[in-house]
């Protein structure tokens, strides 16, 4: 799967449904027969929507993790907390179980934003208070990830 690209506002309907929007859904119809995973986030008050293909990528390498040593048990168990098989409809609405809302304290109005290969879903607060407290450390953050990455010649990086 390449790259998801994209960030747009939505809103979730009375029944906990959001509707995908056009751009994700194109990117995504090669995933819409396969299904997805919802899951919550690990660093983030937001939810993670994972196209099948890519949570069986993931899952081939948690699965390799020794389920006898205490430390890779729990952290299968809080990783997988709360994950739902989801699907979209032929309307390109996903259906989002309430206790996952509830973890990630959707209310109406939400942001959908791409994470690479999967898409985030947060509460539009959430999110705008996330992306500001980090607009002061994200020249630090860029250099401490990225600065030492140079693999191509472009000069880009």
């Amino acid at each position: 799967m390449n790259s998801l690209i994209g960030t747009y506002e939505c809103k979730v309907d009375a029944k906990g449904r959001l509707l995908l929007p056009a751009p994700f859904k194109k990117q995504l119809t090669a995933s819409l027969q396969d299904g997805f995973v919802l899951k919550r986030s690990v660093f983030q008050p937001c939810l993670e929507l994972y196209p099948m293909s890519e949570w069986n990528v993931l899952m081939h390498k948690i699965n390799k993790l020794n389920r006898f040593v205490k430390k890779n048990n729990d952290f299968i168990r809080r990783f997988t907390a709360g994950v739902k098989v989801v699907e979209i409809d032929n309307l390109g609405r996903l259906l989002m179980p309430k206790d996952l809302t509830s973890f990630a304290k959707i209310s109406k109005d939400i942001v959908l934003t791409s994470g690479i290969n999967i898409i985030e879903i947060w509460d539009k607060e959430l999110y705008e208070k996330a992306i500001d407290e980090s607009v002061v450390d994200f020249a630090d953050l860029a250099e401490d990830v990225m600065g030492n990455v140079n693999e191509d010649d472009n000069g880009i990086s």
